[in-house]
């Protein structure tokens, strides 16, 4: 039986809407990751704003979702959750070095990187929406 709220599935449905959208408007504006790289590059302000937010997000998906083994999706929010904590401070920390490692990446890749966020977006909304139904 559901619960009235489930924080997995609402955590799973809004991060899957936001990966889908942001890989929607990826292939729609190609290189639109590549200048939101750049200024943030470029802007200490933007680069501790970016850290600070997806440290805030990050630690909420982390505390919202319980590790039980038997629950894959809460147990994989509970990673996700943690890598973004990570990633958060490492933005904080090595801006340059982590900002020109995704630049290098998004040359190439630009169609790859956007299809495989759709796809993990995707993934996550449909879990998110099987589980509250």
């Amino acid at each position: 039986m559901p619960l009235p709220f489930d924080p997995t599935a609402w955590s799973a449905m809004l991060l899957g809407l936001t990966a889908l959208f942001a890989g929607i408007g990826a292939l729609r504006k190609p290189g639109a990751w590549r200048v939101m790289l750049d200024e943030v590059e470029r802007s200490p302000a933007l680069q501790f704003l970016c850290g600070l937010m997806e440290l805030v997000i990050g630690t909420v998906v982390y505390l919202s979702n319980p590790w039980v083994p038997a629950d894959l999706l809460s147990s994989a929010l509970k990673v996700l959750g943690g890598v973004m904590m990570v990633e958060a401070l490492m933005i904080l920390g090595f801006v340059d070095i982590y900002t020109q490692f995704w630049l290098r990446s998004l040359t190439f890749m630009h169609r790859g990187w956007a299809l495989s966020t759709m796809a993990f977006g995707l993934v996550l909304t449909v879990l998110g929406s099987l589980r509250l139904a």
